[in-house]
């Protein structure tokens, strides 16, 4: 029986779990599709597996692999508090139920690791390095509620940040990257000759 899931657990548990399932799909002539884990329905990872088999080296890796961080640091400008912007985008279908997991960054590691070993390479989840752009009370939250309370008390945090891009010409983007061996997850301030420049919420 073949197995297609949007489903991001199973590709990235245990790289031995990762080998395990694609050893098995080989072994009983299964296929196990999950080319939706990453950009939706772009043939993203089919890609990557058709320059490997070419024998290509996938060297490095830039992207912005989350429609919801896109949309909120286009949406936000300072008129509305982030916290309005965040609701916003979760009544919009932007984020999970819980937009925390968008938020803390989680999802996107998941997305760059799943690129990472498409590529070839041998990568563990907490391989990759993640800087969230949070701020330490609002990663802290037990409930959807108090993180909304926390990221509305820590509105000049992401006021700041808004204005610094702005005096730069630049916008925010959460950008994951993979690069001489090491993964990152990070917010970036990209200037307006960059490619992930103008990318909205559906890009």
């Amino acid at each position: 029986m073949s197995v297609v899931t949007p489903n991001k657990i199973a590709a990235t548990g245990s790289y031995s779990d990762y080998l395990a399932l694609k050893a098995s799909s080989k072994k009983f002539g299964s296929k196990f599709f999950f080319e939706t884990n990453v950009c939706a329905g772009l043939p993203v990872i089919s890609t990557l597996n058709d320059l490997v088999r070419s024998g290509d080296q996938i060297n490095q890796i830039d992207a912005v692999l989350s429609g919801t961080l896109v949309f909120l640091f286009n949406e936000y400008d300072g008129s509305s508090k982030f916290v309005d912007v965040i609701k916003k985008a979760k009544e919009l279908g932007y984020t999970e139920p819980d937009p925390r997991l968008d938020l803390f960054g989680s999802d996107v590691k998941r997305k760059i690791l799943i690129l990472i070993r498409e590529s070839g390479y041998q990568f563990e989840y907490d391989d990759i390095s993640l800087e969230s752009f949070l701020p330490k009370s609002c990663l802290k939250t037990s409930s959807l509620e108090e993180f909304y309370a926390q990221v509305e008390n820590e509105e000049e945090h992401f006021l700041n940040l808004y204005k610094s891009a702005q005096s730069n010409n630049a916008r925010h983007k959460v950008v994951a990257t993979f690069k001489n061996g090491k993964g990152s997850v990070k917010l970036k301030a990209i200037d307006s000759n960059h490619p992930f420049y103008n990318l909205d919420g559906k890009d």
